[in-house]
């Protein structure tokens, strides 16, 4: 039991107590998960149907293995104790090997135990909080998400195994010299030791003069696609944009991107013409003249609408204003490609519609646009494409869509990109549960 590993506690009372309850709580877990109970009732099983319920399959048999050997070396200990007379000597060698070895079994169940119980978590939608009492005293939230009704999976050990989850393409798209390839195999992060997938084998081609839509639900990996992207957190991909890797030629590249944020970091009590010069300063190559820097900026300023209030100060700027000097600011290199993250929030339609023209004439200079919008409906007949993420049974962003407008429409039977993410969504987020079934799908148009 973890507890007793945890605390290391030699009372019996306490510990056949905790056993009982955390029997009790993991039998109505497994059932929860769609596992038989009475599992949690035999040593080795128990960790491996854990790893099942979790998600976390790998870790749940090295646990068992590691619970098998504890149990082993208790045998060995009893058989051993009970002729302890024969060979004092040779016995004394025995439990000093024998306590090396059951510390370091109790050390690999020990985390790995504890990277099953993150794994729950994600299971029941709970807060890694938990955590925090699942770790020392593991009989306690074992029995209150195992018996009471207001914790429930979001979805069972059979889901966790459906064959989107485990599918891979096999496509590759093309590199060109001019657009953008994606060839993203996998994008990973470590917590607590163990190797989480946070995107997978996504593969695309975007032409010059684009201008893209990335959809996706909460947590389908949007942010950390488009970081993956302009090499912010580099992924095992491929990133070429118009013939140049992105990876390979990271500095010499990283003006090729702007990336405009959500949130901006402008001061407000700079003018609007001195944080253009400011980013002119910090984006043009050094060579650059005072002379050219100052006619870079007034070029952009009149793209953007911006002279009439050049020497206003950034805190008495409207939100549309501020939201066209922050891409501004990206633009003073002239980048090939564009990324921004929610451009119009917090803005009304009309000034959202103003603000999203202005990157459509942007990308009918050549240069290729994406977006993350949450009202997309409003502005989508200015979208080329669509690129739509999607969690599927693991809990890993996977290309559910990538092509024009008009064809996702058909793809997904929806009129509207809202209604698309809401198919893609799981049921208990409010959607239709149908990532799986499109992750599929748009795996066999590529195989055309």
């Amino acid at each position: 039991m973890l507890a007793q590993i945890f605390l290391r506690t030699d009372s019996m009372g306490y510990y056949l107590i905790a056993s009982v309850l955390l029997l009790a709580g993991m039998w109505g877990v497994f059932v929860k998960c769609g596992l038989k109970g009475w599992h949690a009732l035999i040593p080795c099983v128990s960790e491996v149907n854990l790893g099942l319920a979790s998600g976390r399959e790998k870790e749940g048999r090295v646990a068992a293995a590691a619970r098998a050997v504890i149990i082993v070396m208790i045998v060995i200990d009893f058989i051993l104790n009970a002729g302890a007379n024969s060979n004092p000597e040779a016995l004394d060698r025995y439990f000093n090997l024998e306590s090396v070895i059951r510390l370091l079994a109790e050390m690999v169940l020990l985390i790995y135990t504890i990277r099953m119980y993150i794994g729950l978590t994600e299971v029941f939608g709970q807060k890694r909080r938990w955590l925090l009492l699942w770790i020392p005293f593991d009989f306690i939230p074992a029995c209150m998400w195992g018996w009471m009704k207001k914790y429930q999976p979001q979805w069972t050990a059979e889901e966790l195994k459906t064959e989107a989850a485990n599918y891979f393409s096999g496509a590759r798209a093309e590199v060109l010299d001019q657009g953008l390839t994606v060839n993203l195999e996998e994008r990973t992060a470590t917590e607590f030791f163990m190797k989480k997938y946070l995107l997978r084998d996504i593969h695309m081609y975007i032409q010059p003069g684009h201008m893209v839509l990335l959809l996706g639900g909460s947590g389908a990996g949007k942010t950390t696609y488009l970081n993956a992207v302009n090499g912010y957190e580099k992924a095992k991909a491929e990133v070429v944009l118009n013939g140049k890797n992105m990876y390979k030629n990271y500095k010499e590249m990283q003006y090729d991107i702007g990336f405009v944020p959500q949130l901006d970091l402008m001061r407000g009590s700079d003018s609007v013409y001195r944080t253009l010069m400011d980013a002119a300063s910090l984006r043009l190559p050094s060579d650059f003249t005072k002379a050219q820097r100052e006619a870079r900026v007034e070029e952009v300023m009149e793209i953007f609408g911006l002279t009439p209030v050049k020497d206003n100060l950034v805190v008495k700027l409207s939100g549309g204003q501020r939201k066209r000097l922050s891409i501004a600011m990206e633009f003073i290199p002239n980048p090939s490609l564009f990324i921004l993250d929610e451009p119009d929030s917090g803005l009304d339609g009309v000034m959202a519609r103003e603000l999203f023209q202005q990157l459509r004439m942007i990308a009918n200079q050549g240069k290729i646009i994406i977006v993350i919008t949450h009202t997309p409906d409003r502005v989508i007949d200015l979208f080329d494409d669509v690129i739509v993420l999607a969690k599927d049974a693991n809990r890993t962003g996977r290309l559910a869509y990538f092509g024009p407008i008009e064809e996702a429409r058909t793809f997904f039977g929806r009129d509207k990109m809202e209604e698309i993410v809401k198919s893609i969504n799981r049921k208990e987020e409010g959607g239709d549960g149908l990532a799986d079934e499109f992750i599929l799908k748009y795996a066999e148009v590529q195989h055309g």
